[in-house]
């Protein structure tokens, strides 16, 4: 299970994660939207798999277990991302998923979830004693530091092609307090100051064109 506040990157990292597990060692289902009653979900983690299944829940149920015996056959993994997890609101989802977790074979777990979603899915998750027992790993993603401001600022225009330093000192200090250091927030508050600058021709991005970058991005 990983949680941070919105913005610090959650959906962009299950996107790499996504992007370098091989195709031909894992199957994966991604729920980007799981605000859904019980047999939409798993008709939706059937159709993420490739399998078109329309029938009872209990089809559903057992569709989904052919479908990870065939992965298990065929030495492959199945995988289920469910992003914004905090805005799952039907309790028998939560429990469903449950159910799903005890899919095993000879002492093997046949699926692998994995959950994303802010800071309140945290408690959510610790009130549904059952499901919280199965998830083995959690892990929240904290806000950057002020030199991790700077360091992440640092990289950011390297990559764009920039050999100098743009932002002086100052400047990566008040991105950090504009930001709280939510990388969303730096990247907009960084971006409308590299342009602020520009505007004013500016030769390096100090802390009064962060300031006015910081009230344009409210």
């Amino acid at each position: 299970m990983l949680t941070g506040e919105i913005g610090c990157g959650k959906t962009l990292l299950s996107r790499t994660l996504i992007q370098h597990l091989a195709h031909d060692r894992f199957d994966l289902a991604l729920i980007a939207n799981p605000s859904f009653e019980v047999s939409d979900f798993l008709k939706e983690i059937l159709y993420q798999l490739g399998v078109n299944q329309t029938g009872t829940k209990l089809d559903m149920v057992h569709a989904l277990n052919e479908r990870l015996l065939e992965n298990l056959n065929k030495g492959k993994d199945t995988v289920l991302v469910v992003d914004e997890a905090q805005a799952i609101t039907d309790l028998a989802i939560f429990e469903e998923l449950r159910l799903l977790l005890n899919f095993q074979l000879n002492d093997r777990f046949l699926l692998t979830l994995i959950l994303l979603g802010q800071p309140e899915l945290r408690s959510r998750v610790e009130a549904l004693k059952q499901l919280a027992q199965r998830i083995v790993i959690r892990y929240h993603l904290m806000p950057f530091n002020a030199d991790e401001v700077g360091d992440y600022v640092d990289f950011r225009m390297q990559a764009a092609g920039a050999s100098r330093a743009v932002f002086t000192a100052e400047a990566v200090v008040a991105i950090y307090e504009a930001s709280s250091g939510i990388p969303r927030k730096v990247n907009t508050i960084a971006d409308l100051a590299l342009l602020i600058g520009f505007m004013e021709r500016c030769r390096q991005v100090g802390p009064e064109v962060v300031k006015k970058a910081f009230v344009e991005a409210q």
